[in-house]
């Protein structure tokens, strides 16, 4: 008889025998020995002062002329906000979570070794009755517009978190494709580049994980990397709330005086400096300085606005619905999500990356792996919730370094849930997938061209034996290029996908026809946010 597994706390380090002693600080995170902690990307010195965003209340008539001038912006840029999910260690993704198949799409299925390959059982194949749910036959479940199989842990960590009225409003695209097992050295993340389309935020650019040029455990591409706005790192309310200091001022006098206090130094500079220095150019930008401090005061010293342990939407005890303040200060994973879901929806930052470490969980069983994917769709799903509570847009993106199969045992234990063992990494089963909510309406697929809605809800396909099918798209066997074909359809949300040759003239997605053939969803606004 097989011994039965007792499965991995979330939390606990991953040591295979056949993986070289970790090494380099990726290593680490993969195996779950350290946390993938929240960055934030905090711009220069000159595009701080050149976008403070707008202020709460207003400033004095001449200072907010000043801010105007010193290039003030809506907050979150009018885009619609971006958060990654950076699953460090190859995490499975296609077939056991989101549906896959043929050149038709997630409905036209793959062969049952083809679905053993990706941890489903001959009976959990998608589509084969359910013997133990009359209500609901097959093992597809739909609710959120993409193709789940109706036991994926992401989905039930999502749908645990989410309300019905924002599944109705939710849908996703999945993009087969491969990437290198067990590396950082996939430029999977494209938060430049999602920067480089417009997102940006009235306190910070971006958002992330790590202390890491990405702000998470992928690379991006070398060619979007863009120094000015590096990762500050962001991993708890503390650290958000730390973004803004305003001393000692706002604790002797109230926020109204301090603001006031602020404002009378600006104009005090800006009579004296031309007597300092005759170059504009250090005038404008000592004068922002001023400004900026007054800004933030008048914006954030004492409002709390920055805290997700105070926002009452987030924190149960406040009366929100998703997350207890106890998950959200002690659990490392939720304690981040909250932090940067907040930053993001809030418009304070445009776009970041959740890394989430310990995803190289082939131990042999199922259960190990079954509970780092719930926990990971529970932060899902409360980035959705939030965004629905907020009334914004979102468009979260999910990705990993590589994937696993199983070799066809199942783990009949509690939480294995009759499904297959994880048994080791394989690349030809990766796969990566977004979802956007629209607080208007459930996102329509692209109609823009004469190819049927399924291919537009997953770009490319897989063999009927479980592999990437790698000449279906110029993302599926190439990672610079999955990141490009993201991009594009964050663009595309916006009605602006005509515009991306032009931001990104060296790309490699072909001409309109092709983009046309890679984008998921119609518009969802129109360049501004509820536009």
């Amino acid at each position: 008889m097989a011994k039965r597994r007792t499965p991995l706390h979330p939390d606990a380090p991953l040591l295979h025998e056949l993986h070289k002693r970790p090494v380099t600080r990726r290593d680490f995170l993969s195996q779950g020995l350290i946390a993938g902690s929240g960055m934030v990307m905090a711009p220069s010195l000159l595009s701080m002062f050149a976008s403070p965003g707008s202020a709460q209340a207003a400033l004095s008539g001449d200072i907010a002329a000043f801010n105007a001038a010193c290039g003030a912006t809506t907050q979150g840029a009018g885009k619609i906000p971006f958060i990654a999910f950076d699953l460090a260690g190859g995490a499975n993704i296609a077939g056991s979570n989101v549906l896959v198949g043929k050149q038709g799409g997630q409905m036209d299925f793959l062969t049952t070794g083809g679905y053993s390959k990706l941890g489903l059982p001959g009976d959990m194949l998608p589509g084969q009755a359910d013997a133990n749910d009359a209500a609901n036959p097959g093992f597809i479940d739909s609710s959120l517009g993409l193709a789940f199989h109706k036991d994926s842990a992401f989905l039930r960590g999502m749908l645990e978190k989410t309300s019905v009225a924002t599944r109705a409003n939710i849908n996703g695209a999945v993009i087969p494709a491969r990437s290198g097992n067990d590396t950082g050295n996939n430029p999977h993340n494209p938060m430049y580049g999602i920067n480089k389309a417009g997102a940006d935020g009235s306190l910070l650019t971006l958002i992330g994980s790590r202390n890491s040029d990405s702000g998470g455990n992928s690379m991006s591409p070398a060619m979007m990397i863009d120094p000015s706005v590096r990762p500050t790192k962001v991993d708890r309310a503390s650290d958000v709330t730390g973004l803004v200091d305003t001393g000692k001022l706002v604790g002797l006098l109230s926020q109204q005086d301090a603001v006031a206090v602020l404002e009378s130094m600006v104009r005090i500079s800006d009579k004296k400096m031309p007597a300092i220095s005759s170059n504009t150019s250090i005038q404008d930008l000592v004068r922002c300085g001023y400004v900026k401090s007054a800004d933030l005061v008048d914006r954030f010293g004492g409002s709390g606005a920055l805290d997700p342990l105070t926002d009452p939407f987030i924190i149960q005890e406040l009366g929100g619905t998703i997350f207890s303040l106890d998950e959200a200060t002690n659990d490392r994973e939720f304690r981040k999500t909250a932090a940067v879901m907040k930053m993001v929806m809030s418009g304070y930052s445009g776009a970041g990356t959740i890394a989430m470490g310990g995803y190289d969980y082939h131990t042999g069983d199922r259960s190990t792996g079954e509970l780092r994917d719930l926990r990971a769709g529970r932060c899902m799903g409360a980035c959705l919730e939030y965004a629905s509570l907020m009334g914004v847009p979102l468009m979260m993106y999910v990705f990993s370094d590589g994937s696993l199969a199983s070799n066809g045992g199942v783990d009949n234990s509690v939480d294995g849930r009759g499904k297959g063992n994880w048994t080791g990494d394989n690349s030809s089963t990766a796969a990566s997938f977004f979802m956007v909510y629209n607080p208007g309406a459930r996102p329509a697929l692209f109609n823009g061209d004469g190819i049927p809605a399924a291919q537009h809800q997953q770009i490319g396909y897989f063999s009927g034996d479980g592999s990437v099918q790698t000449a279906a798209t110029p993302a599926a066997n190439n990672v610079n290029l999955l990141v490009e074909t993201v991009i594009m359809n964050y663009m595309a949300l916006h009605g602006e996908q005509a515009n991306f040759p032009t931001l990104f003239p060296a790309h490699g997605l072909g001409n309109a026809g092709l983009i046309d053939s890679l984008t998921a969803f119609n518009p969802i606004v129109n360049g501004v946010i509820g536009g």
